[in-house]
């Protein structure tokens, strides 16, 4: 049997952990206890270590060519100032996200930093190596949707970055049909939007009996922006009520979505975890492989089961090292298994003994274990609504 992970065994002993008043593991302890707990696969530790280019701070928007990031405006390079620690809140923070202004992700960076800056990405990845590179201090990306289910891009870059979960945001969708002012619904030849905007509002644009073709693109806001700036009369975008407002469009329809009860929820990343608490509900998101198969899956969730731990999302992913292992683990055979990497989220706090005893036992039949972050979980009441509320899609 293996030894317990140096995360079980910095915090209280069973018999004493039952409130918060005995945690007190510092910051730099729960750093250093929160990395890979275990890992027999090299190749994949070699592949979760990106070298990063150096990069220039106070800008507006950061861009992605041949998978580097860059900023659209050198203003200047990096001082002792900016490597100084950031507020959790307020008008200094610097937050990442995945669009242009008037994105669904915007308003979700908004409403889980108020008064933040927010920095534009043009892609998932620029916005994970904005926080690595101090060109921003969060991230705030979409990881599942309530209809259109997960964001299987941002589940692998989870595993090529080293960024922490430090909580989550949900944010119901509200879809706009937008196009230029004075053009005519009977005049669209085409929708464009992100592809989950058009297939969330599939059923709605049947009903409206437009004849347009369906275009995906990157985002819901530069859906609005590209019909701005190349003056398309005979397109419309779904997207924001604030994408209309800000690319000077009008509202030709207004809450299209074909389900209200339409959420996405996002994660907020950092460079450093928070440490975790018991005085509210927190949420624990790992990842986990075993390098003889998938069968491990069933002890992991007994583990938890066993504790009374709930379960709130599982998601399997190919494992990218390996994603197919011949029988025998030879180069010629009959049969062929393909290879999976597992995340699970959890109702639990690293800070309660449960789940420190849980993830001992899950350490001791896989190959590969991670704590992807330990965070509060998002509380806010939610209804369905059809108001023009900020949203959240891509």
């Amino acid at each position: 049997m293996k030894a317990a992970p140096q995360l079980a065994r910095s915090y209280p002993s069973e018999q004493n952990s039952q409130g918060t008043d005995t945690y007190e593991t510092s910051r730099s302890e729960w750093q250093s206890s929160s990395a890979i707990l275990t890992s027999k696969v090299v190749s994949q530790q070699q592949s979760e270590t990106l070298p990063m280019p150096p990069v220039s701070v106070g800008v507006d928007h950061v861009n992605c060519h041949n998978s580097t990031a860059r900023v659209s405006h050198h203003q200047k390079p990096l001082t002792v100032n900016d490597l100084s620690p950031t507020p959790m809140h307020g008008s200094n923070l610097r937050v990442a996200y995945q669009g242009v202004p008037g994105a669904y992700s915007e308003a979700a960076a908004g409403k889980a930093y108020p008064n933040c800056k927010a920095i534009p990405c043009d892609q998932f990845e620029v916005a994970f190596q904005a926080v690595e590179c101090w060109t921003a201090d969060r991230a705030v990306l979409p990881v599942e949707n309530s209809l259109g289910g997960s964001i299987h891009r941002n589940y692998d870059l989870f595993l090529r970055h080293r960024l922490h979960i430090v909580g989550e945001v949900h944010l119901p969708i509200h879809h706009c049909l937008l196009a230029l002012p004075g053009v005519r619904k009977e005049l669209l030849t085409r929708v464009i939007s992100h592809p989950q905007g058009l297939a969330q509002c599939e059923r709605t644009l049947t009903k409206l009996g437009l004849n347009v073709s369906r275009e995906a693109v990157d985002d819901t806001a530069g859906a609005a922006e590209f019909i701005a700036a190349n003056n398309l009369h005979d397109t419309a975008a779904i997207a924001s009520a604030r994408a209309a407002e800000i690319y000077g469009l009008e509202i030709l329809e207004d809450g299209i979505q074909d389900d209200a009860s339409n959420v996405t929820r996002f994660v907020m990343l950092a460079r450093d975890p928070i440490v975790p608490r018991t005085d509210r509900p927190f949420k624990t998101s790992i990842v986990f492989a075993h390098e003889k198969g998938t069968s491990v899956l069933f002890k992991v969730l007994s583990a938890l089961a066993f504790r009374d731990i709930s379960l709130t999302k599982i998601e399997s992913r190919p494992n990218h090292n390996r994603p197919i292992r011949l029988v025998d683990d030879v180069n010629v055979g009959t049969a062929k298994h393909f290879e999976y990497m597992f995340y699970v989220d959890f109702e639990a706090s690293m800070a309660e003994t449960r789940a420190q005893n849980a993830l001992s036992e899950v350490q001791e039949f896989t190959s590969f274990l991670r704590v992807l972050g330990s965070y509060p979980m998002d509380m806010t009441p939610w209804s369905p609504s059809s108001s023009t509320s900020h949203t959240a899609s891509s």
